[in-house]
């Protein structure tokens, strides 16, 4: 299969910086977005990805599509697509890229293929495309190949072979450390300054472990304008290693940070919104002074 258009669906924060990269190699990228909400909308003009006005349609003008949301919309979304694919007959590779369980792709390679797509189990793991760079693209399942043509429009695409579910794998496990340890680091931070103990706490760090406060001084500050969006991704890890015969138990624990943290004023804000001017310290004092005891 010769590629000439992409579809990405949903063009966030990571779709639209997707999209533009390929639109930078001379791929046409497409998407729909009826139904999706003004800052998708003002990103997706910004990457110049070109709007068709239904599913159906999509499916239709696209090579490839590739799903770039929130967990919890992939079994929906994965649905919508398969419709649209029976209704038109269309020929189409689908990339389920998501941070969701191995258990969750491998059900939803079941829904795509009866619709007589071909399925390719996918994850991201990196920040959004800058400056031409591109995230890592794991791809696992029977179609990987045509995937792997990507490669030639600027994506960083890596084949794990033939069997679904590592993909998605790999992003579980990488994800519980990037997103889990920035969780367990804030819930300690904010106990510190609830405890009046902020001050002689990170004291201690920045004499003994340096490099744990240069990671949360990167990683917190934006971390509450994205927090929402972790919720279901913490909750998928937590079904994964429930699945594995692991406890599930931290995840939830995780899940549970990112939903409290969500739930303050600055889980209001985006990455585009929020103040890019306030350091780690001010950070946790405000979502501290949000929480109750």
């Amino acid at each position: 299969m010769s590629i000439e258009s992409v579809a990405i669906l949903s063009p966030g924060d990571m779709g639209h910086a997707i999209g533009q990269l390929l639109r930078e190699h001379e791929l046409r990228v497409l998407t729909c977005l009826t139904g999706r909400s003004n800052r998708t909308k003002e990103l997706s003009e910004q990457a110049g990805i070109i709007d068709v006005p239904n599913l159906n349609d999509l499916v239709e003008q696209t090579d490839i599509l590739m799903s770039v949301t929130v967990s919890e919309a992939v079994p929906g979304l994965c649905r919508e697509i398969a419709d649209a694919v029976k209704a038109t007959g269309t020929d189409l590779l689908f990339a389920e890229c998501n941070a969701i369980s191995p258990t969750l792709s491998k059900q939803m390679e079941g829904v795509l293929n009866q619709s007589g797509a071909r399925y390719v189990d996918a994850s991201i793991i990196g920040g959004p495309p800058r400056n031409g760079s591109s995230p890592r693209l794991y791809a696992s399942g029977d179609n990987v190949a045509e995937l792997e043509q990507l490669r030639n429009f600027g994506l960083d695409v890596r084949n794990l072979g033939p069997q679904t579910g590592r993909a998605s794998g790999i992003k579980m496990c990488y994800a519980a450390m990037t997103k889990g340890t920035t969780a367990l680091q804030a819930e300690l931070l904010i106990a510190a300054e609830k405890l009046g103990l902020t001050q002689e706490l990170m004291a201690e760090f920045a004499g003994s472990q340096p490099a744990v406060v240069q990671r949360m001084e990167g990683w917190i500050p934006g971390m509450p304008a994205k927090s929402r969006r972790w919720i279901s991704e913490m909750e998928q890890i937590e079904a994964t290693f429930r699945d594995l015969g692991l406890t599930p138990n931290i995840f939830k624990g995780v899940a549970d940070m990112y939903r409290m943290i969500g739930a303050t004023p600055l889980g209001d804000e985006n990455p585009e919104s929020r103040d890019k001017s306030r350091d780690l310290a001010e950070t946790i004092r405000l979502i501290a002074e949000s929480t109750k005891d």
